[in-house]
């Protein structure tokens, strides 16, 4: 197995884990925080690109400009995506059945992992692509039927057709760096020396359920700027 959606989902998961075990709550704030943090730059990036490229900050370039795609060994398994517009206007309104991040966080059992990450994920990277984007997340997969994701004041006439530019898509090993590396960075500034022994924990963890190989590659990133381009 290579890198993909659910060894990205891994390590979300396990950040929570070691966090919440080691900090109780404060664990789960700084978890929420760094969800953010990590989601923020994403959009970042894609803003800048978008700048570069002359266009509007609007959700339709948005769309164009999301870092990931599904990989080939997600997109044909009953771990895909099943995802239903339910709105045009005046919000824009999707309804996620079914998801690869959601499958592997249940798949662990930590189902409470799963809505923090999620319940804060996608609305950051809108927000750090433009705060005044309103999106919102008033339910995730994890605690109901389907995650819905809500554009606010969207007024689309109808289903936005912009498919991602693929020269900015990045392949998974790189998100699942970035997400480490990110959760890394915020957890060993909270919490120092402690904090630093959580990231220790993540990362031979994933070693041990993915390959050293696997976690050396994430490992070599670690001096990589991902808030810019």
């Amino acid at each position: 197995m290579g890198f993909n959606e659910k060894t990205h989902a891994f390590i979300a998961a396990k950040f929570y884990v070691h966090l919440t075990e080691t900090f109780g709550e404060r664990g789960r704030k700084a978890f929420i925080h760094a969800t953010q943090y990590y989601a923020g730059q994403r959009g970042r990036r894609m803003a800048q690109k978008a700048i570069r490229d002359g266009h509007e900050l609007n959700f339709e370039t948005y769309l164009q400009y999301g870092e990931w795609v599904s990989t080939p060994e997600i997109s044909g398994s009953d771990d895909a995506h099943i995802v239903e517009i339910k709105g045009l206007s005046p919000d824009y309104i999707v309804h996620i059945h079914r998801c690869p991040w959601h499958i592997k966080f249940e798949e662990m059992g930590l189902i409470e992992a799963g809505h923090e990450y999620c319940d804060h994920l996608d609305n950051s990277i809108c927000r750090g692509f433009n705060p005044y984007i309103i999106f919102e997340v008033p339910q995730t997969i994890h605690k109901s039927d389907c995650c819905i994701h809500k554009i606010v004041n969207a007024n689309f006439k109808e289903a936005p057709n912009n498919p991602k530019k693929m020269e900015y898509v990045k392949d998974f090993e790189f998100h699942c760096a970035h997400s480490y590396w990110s959760y890394n960075e915020v957890t060993g500034a909270i919490f120092e020396g402690s904090g630093e022994e959580v990231n220790t924990r993540v990362l031979k963890d994933f070693a041990q359920a993915y390959g050293q190989e696997m976690a050396d590659k994430i490992a070599k990133y670690k001096h990589t700027n991902f808030n810019v381009i």
